[in-house]
């Protein structure tokens, strides 16, 4: 028995650290955006640190929802990235996971607006931002006041998700016109109506957007402040409008499958995410804005996130129960007053 129990040890030491790594396999579902330096600055790191195998899987989601809900009897995701809204969609349908704080060794360095951005425990903010209007300000003035839409430009609530990055899709753009100077509100049924016929196109990708301004096609339009740098390179005078109510904005969250064998592993995964020198390396990317509060990153790189105390503090989140049990009406809305 002796010679046996030697021989089996033997034969353990002779299989390669990477057989053990891929026992060890964490799959994670997340926005298809600046895959590149996730995998540089998140991914690579974190399959050294943990000796395993990170699987990713891209896309909007919409899709990626559809794919954990067909798998909820037996999950192929461990843990995914995913817009607050649609996290308490999940947690609707039984889909994630509550949350255990404890095991997450950076849940106090969060803003308090992303430790429980839902309010029940099965979510976490890893990244947080704001929306507001870019807009050419030798050509207009912006002034908010109230709710009211501004500028000539229809105001429409941000339906669809971020999508993490690729801008708002459905949002929409203001037509130039000789006329245009210091716009008064104009929030009537019947003013978004005349708007509408100064929509030069709804768009998918913050990148349309920076082409169409610099060609002049339009003099604003309403982005997230992660779209933002790509304005200020512009040899134009763009400037962002600052409401003095606040900010509205969104948030991305961090979920826990229902049901996966890796739990502890996606926990481990999130708090990798959530650490300072991560959160760090993303923000000055320009890739996220950090929700861990002892982030401090270089002044060019704030003026180009939603970062800081104050911001965070300013930001005016529509919450999720909110936006899922409006969101068809405020489609509807939407299509009959503007959209169509």
């Amino acid at each position: 028995m002796k010679t046996s129990l030697i021989a089996s040890t033997a034969l353990l030491a002779l299989i390669p650290l990477g057989a053990v790594a891929q026992d060890r396999t964490l799959t994670i579902s997340v926005y298809a955006f600046a895959q590149d330096d996730f995998k540089t600055l998140v991914y690579d790191p974190f399959e050294k640190q943990c000796g395993c195998k990170l699987v990713v899987e891209t896309g909007n989601s919409v899709e990626r929802l559809a794919k954990m809900e067909a798998n909820k009897a037996n999950p192929v995701v461990d843990m995914a990235v995913v817009s607050m809204a649609d996290a308490l969609s999940a947690s609707r349908k039984g889909l994630v996971e509550k949350i255990d704080p404890s095991k997450l060794t950076n849940f106090g360095k969060l803003y308090d607006l992303a430790k429980d951005p839902n309010g029940d425990g099965m979510s976490v903010g890893y990244t947080f931002y704001a929306t507001s209007i870019a807009y050419r300000s030798d050509k207009m003035k912006i002034e908010f006041l109230g709710r009211s839409p501004q500028a000539g430009i229809c105001g429409p609530r941000r339906l669809s998700e971020r999508d993490h990055q690729p801008g708002a899709a459905g949002a929409l753009y203001a037509r130039p016109r000789a006329r245009q100077g210091y716009a008064r509100p104009q929030g009537t049924d019947r003013s978004r109506r005349r708007k509408k016929d100064d929509i030069v196109t709804f768009y998918e990708k913050s990148s349309q957007l920076i082409q169409l301004m610099q060609q002049e096609e339009i003099w604003a339009a309403p982005i997230g402040r992660f779209s933002w740098a790509g304005f200020t390179k512009l040899d134009l005078p763009v400037a962002w409008a600052t409401p003095k109510e606040g900010q509205t904005g969104g948030m991305n969250v961090m979920v826990v499958t229902k049901g996966s064998k890796n739990q502890d592993l996606a926990l481990q995964f999130m708090d990798f995410w959530l650490s300072t020198d991560i959160q760090t390396k993303l923000a000055e990317k320009l890739i996220d804005s950090p929700a861990n509060k002892d982030v401090k990153v270089s002044e060019a790189a704030a003026n180009n996130l939603t970062y800081g105390e104050d911001t965070a503090k300013s930001l005016k989140l529509i919450p999720s129960a909110a936006a899922l049990d409006n969101r068809d009406a405020w489609l509807k809305e939407w299509n009959d007053k503007v959209g169509q």
